[in-house]
């Protein structure tokens, strides 16, 4: 089994990716692979709507890492989104790379467990969670929680570091992933299958 780490944040070594290597050593400690990807400082297209993905599992624009990530997504059982929080919201960066991971390569992540790690240095951070955790729920995706919500505080690592509650939800967020992951595979070894879903109705032109 497998997690899929995604480092939303332009400081490699940065408070986002303390609090993500939290979650990745426990994970490991716990048999789960683990591999994390930085996003770095490389400018990710948005969206633009062309719907070139409507019968592919890949997006017009090549000349970035959403297609690469889609074919992670693709090999992983489980992913964890981290991401600074600018002005009460994940970064544009994370944003724009998953509303197109996520619409040209939805089927990647249905019935995968997820989470969200977000940090900042005061507030913000819950309207971050939110809108990152938006995204699991339109993907049949199982929401991993922990004992708080999934937040690291400081506006360095040196200080994000001295979070002991932080990082203790980190490290508990990882052994809920990895207990949930091998419920899942237990399941699907004694015929558990997945469940049948509805066609989707879009009712937003009811009158």
């Amino acid at each position: 089994m497998k997690v899929l780490l995604l480092n939303g944040s332009t400081r490699k070594n940065g408070c986002t990716y303390l609090a993500l290597h939290e979650v990745e050593k426990t994970l490991q400690a716990e048999g789960i692979a683990t591999e994390l990807v930085q996003m770095g400082s490389v400018p990710i297209r948005d969206c633009i709507g062309c719907k070139h993905c409507a019968d592919k599992d890949s997006c017009l624009f090549a000349d970035d890492m959403v297609n690469d990530f889609i074919e992670k997504a693709k090999e992983a059982d489980g992913f964890v989104f981290g991401s600074p929080v600018y002005y009460s919201h994940p970064s544009g960066q994370v944003l724009s790379l998953l509303d197109r991971v996520f619409y040209a390569g939805g089927a990647a992540f249905a019935h995968k467990p997820g989470a969200a790690v977000v940090t900042a240095r005061r507030g913000g951070n819950s309207a971050s969670l939110d809108v990152l955790n938006k995204y699991f729920t339109i993907a049949q995706m199982p929401i991993v929680s922990s004992t708080y919500w999934n937040m690291v505080y400081g506006p360095s690592p040196e200080l994000v570091a001295q979070d002991e509650e932080g990082l203790q939800t980190m490290r508990n967020l990882g052994r809920n992933m990895a207990w949930l992951l091998n419920c899942i595979a237990t399941g699907r070894e004694q015929g558990v299958a997945l469940p049948d879903i509805e066609r989707t109705y879009r009712t937003n032109f009811n009158r």
